[in-house]
């Protein structure tokens, strides 16, 4: 566990280092994920080595949404002000990930029954 966790450390660091050294406007954690699934890719060993501590990760996953909760209420003045913004770009961006999300599905799915019809 402790050899998953470090290495996704490392590759948060290695995003973000790179974010800092291209100057590159995506945040790094975004970065060291591609790089991560890059590896993963490459080399699928390493996701079964993984797996246990990512899925640990995640059954705690809810424990990460209290810091941005707790950032939500400190700035509710700055957000009250800028509401329809903040609702626009809620409703925005959540329309845009269920639809890459559907679209990213039905790809794999429809690539998941191709080598199944030949």
């Amino acid at each position: 566990m402790l050899r998953a966790l470090a290495t996704l450390l490392l590759f948060q660091c290695l995003g973000e280092g790179v974010a800092y050294v291209l100057r590159l406007p995506v945040p790094g954690p975004v970065i060291g994920m591609l790089l991560l699934f890059l590896l993963v890719s490459v080399r699928p060993r390493v996701a079964d080595a993984m797996e246990p501590t990512a899925l640990e990760l995640l059954r705690h996953l809810s424990l990460l949404f209290v810091p941005a909760g707790v950032g939500i209420m400190v700035s509710a003045g700055t957000i009250r002000g800028n509401a329809l913004a903040v609702v626009v770009s809620i409703a925005v961006s959540t329309t845009l990930a269920i639809a890459v999300s559907a679209w990213v599905t039905r790809a794999l799915l429809r690539r998941r029954r191709e080598p199944a019809a030949r």
